[in-house]
């Protein structure tokens, strides 16, 4: 991966942090955590399998066309 994507992934990951712990503390509107949960769900993800999240909707839409 380039390395602005490494950099976009990190201010990605900061940003979903604080607008989940926002959310939680009302700071933010609760559907800014849910973006901030998911965001993190998808990078721990990424982490787990060493693949890019955007992968698994690639490969659905693969499958989809063979069917």
């Amino acid at each position: 991966m380039t390395e602005k994507t490494e950099t976009v992934k990190n201010v990605l990951d900061f940003v979903a942090v604080f607008t989940a712990i926002g959310s939680f503390l009302q700071i933010l509107t609760p559907v800014f955590g849910l973006i901030g949960a998911i965001v993190g769900v998808m990078r721990i993800y990424e982490m787990a399998t060493g693949k890019e999240f955007s992968m698994l909707w690639r490969k659905k839409a693969e499958d989809a066309e063979h069917k």
